[in-house]
């Protein structure tokens, strides 16, 4: 069960709160982000809140506002004396900014994915169209179950994260038809990660698959239900997971941004 801190909305128009509305489903964009420590961190808050506004653009649901209104909304509802392991959300539409805190949990290492054939609308943006997707994780437990989103034989992305796959010390990640996402893009300039369709055919020969996101951080997945497939080491999730976590030492505090 998600526990959350907090759930508010407001009007685009002039940031009079309202009753919360979650917006999934609507016409609009979200993003995810993990707040931590005290004083509070953000982990890539500056390219979280760049790649929003350029999706509400891509969406045609962008004004010049947005950015303050985000901005304002978020330094509003963070308290500066308490300590956060946080995920903070923001989604938007046409009319309507809505935010949400809730717990961070611990991802366990026995995670196992369950293989899901589908392919997400527009899956390029971060949209709120996630109902499907939100029906299927709810049937789970989030600490060690996920869904991998596949199409046409190949695995795309999970319900939360970027995928990586690992054979024999080399990296690879699906062409298109996902989210790059932000914690992804961190990746990409610290590793080669080669681009390659993930066939489920083939998807024995890889020895780790590690997913990336604002949600589990880097993850290391054991198994894949109803599939033969098997984690062989550990030894490039603790590489990732290493620079990750040097990464939220060095990450400026939220105060910088606001």
């Amino acid at each position: 069960m998600v526990k959350y801190l907090l759930k508010k909305s407001y009007t685009r128009k002039d940031l009079k709160e309202i009753n919360f509305k979650d917006l999934w489903d609507d016409h609009g964009v979200f993003t995810t982000m993990w707040i931590y420590g005290k004083p509070q961190k953000v982990l890539f808050f500056k390219e979280h809140i760049s790649n929003l506004i350029k999706s509400t653009k891509a969406y045609k649901i962008y004004d010049q506002n947005l950015t303050n209104h985000v901005i304002k909304i978020i330094k509003s509802n963070i308290d500066d004396k308490k300590k956060y392991n946080h995920l903070l959300r923001i989604a938007v539409n046409k009319n309507i900014i809505s935010i949400s805190l809730r717990d961070k949990i611990k991802i366990k290492k026995d995670l196992e994915l369950k293989l899901v054939n589908y392919n997400r609308i527009k899956p390029e943006y971060k949209n709120l169209k996630y109902k499907f997707i939100l029906k299927n994780l709810s049937k789970m437990d989030p600490t060690k179950s996920d869904i991998a989103l596949c199409s046409k034989g190949n695995v795309l992305e999970t319900g939360t994260s970027n995928i990586i796959l690992v054979k024999n010390g080399k990296y690879y990640s699906p062409i298109n038809k996902y989210y790059r996402g932000v914690n992804l893009r961190f990746f990409e300039k610290k590793f080669n990660i080669n681009k390659l369709d993930i066939n489920l055919k083939t998807i024995e020969q890889y020895d780790e698959i590690l997913l990336i996101g604002s949600g589990k951080g880097v993850a290391t997945v054991s198994s894949i239900k109803k599939n033969k497939w098997k984690r062989n080491n550990y030894k490039s999730y603790k590489k990732f997971f290493n620079i990750y976590k040097a990464q939220t030492l060095r990450q400026k505090s939220l105060s910088y941004y606001l």
